[in-house]
């Protein structure tokens, strides 16, 4: 990817626009922990350097090589590539590693849909066959993956039950009443989540989502039903797993990665994999199945600022890093 601020008109950029390239004007890109991964060398896909940060976002197409036929200036994209480079202001990127949107989606919801509602939808579809009436187990679920797989279970009639993070009463009151409205069937903690089940007529969970590690992914694996599946997605914590013998030998529960991001790109043309999904996903949100996670809006040239949002604990919002007017994210 090549970028540099336009200081002048399109017709600058004409000596480094290639026949298949783009020039892109980004409009919003958010903060996600593969970035800051990707920053600190700890992600497993590793630019080569000097790169420019940033896996997701949305932009809109401003110039076209000679031989592009997928989109036009004027056309609102994602990348459907890794790693494409989405913290700038303009960039030429390559045009098949973009994916041409629905100008009707809000901002905040395009630049913002490539990761976290894929990774719910494949969490749910492929390694239980849940039915109606069935629970779901999982952590981190104020994450917008938590977000977006508690609102799949409501439209596909299956109880997702919610493990948080101690927090003081009133965060934690506004994050139960947040989750519930989404559909949840119990808000808890890792230390509560057995007596809370126990008390509640839902079946055992088949299929248990960590994103955390360490002792909250203990919590939820101890409450999968024999022959259980957990799916670890993430880490948060940065503690391993903890899982005591007895659920594999007694219980008989296995235990699954999943990465989106790394599976798309051992694929052969594994972005036309990833446009399938992005197409469903898309109609998720125009239908209204899937709803927005809440963002905080900042502009691009605040980037430190936005960090600091980032870090700040019990951060119940996705920030974004955005490069227009701040009343247009809404």
């Amino acid at each position: 990817m090549k970028t540099k601020e336009i200081t002048a008109g399109t017709e600058a950029y004409d000596d480094l626009l290639g026949d298949k390239d783009i020039l892109v004007k980004m409009l919003a890109s958010p903060i996600n922990p593969s970035d800051i991964n990707t920053i600190e060398g700890r992600y497993a896909l590793k630019p080569p350097l000097p790169c420019t940060p940033g896996h997701e976002g949305v932009g809109i197409v401003q110039a076209v090589g000679s031989k592009v036929s997928r989109m036009q200036p004027g056309d609102r994209i994602i990348p459907i590539e890794h790693g494409q480079g989405t913290w700038c202001s303009h960039g030429i990127f390559r045009e098949n590693f973009w994916y041409r949107i629905p100008k009707d989606l809000p901002i905040a919801t395009a630049a913002t849909m490539v990761v976290n509602p894929p990774t719910a939808l494949r969490l749910l579809e492929e390694y239980v066959q849940l039915a109606r009436g069935d629970t779901v187990i999982l952590n981190g679920a104020t994450s917008a993956v938590g977000k977006y797989v508690v609102q799949l279970c409501q439209h596909m009639g299956i109880h997702p039950i919610c493990v948080v993070r101690e927090r003081p009463p009133k965060d934690k009151a506004q994050v139960v009443s947040e989750l519930k409205e989404m559909g949840a069937a119990l808000v808890t903690t890792k230390d509560e989540v057995r007596a809370a089940l126990l008390g509640a007529d839902l079946p055992a969970p088949r299929l248990a989502l960590d994103c955390v590690g360490g002792s909250e992914a203990t919590a939820i694996a101890k409450c999968l039903a024999p022959g259980g599946t957990m799916v670890v997605y993430g880490g948060m914590s940065q503690k391993p797993l903890e899982l005591p013998s007895s659920l594999f030998i007694f219980k008989d529960i296995s235990v699954k990665g999943f990465w989106l991001t790394g599976e798309y790109a051992k694929a052969k043309d594994g972005w036309k994999l990833k446009e399938r999904l992005v197409d469903r996903v898309c109609a998720m949100f125009r239908q209204k199945v899937l709803h927005p996670v809440t963002v905080d809006c900042i502009p691009m040239a605040e980037w430190k600022v936005a960090l600091e949002r980032y870090r700040k604990p019990h951060r119940n919002t996705k920030v974004l890093l955005t490069n227009f007017p701040e009343d247009a994210c809404l």
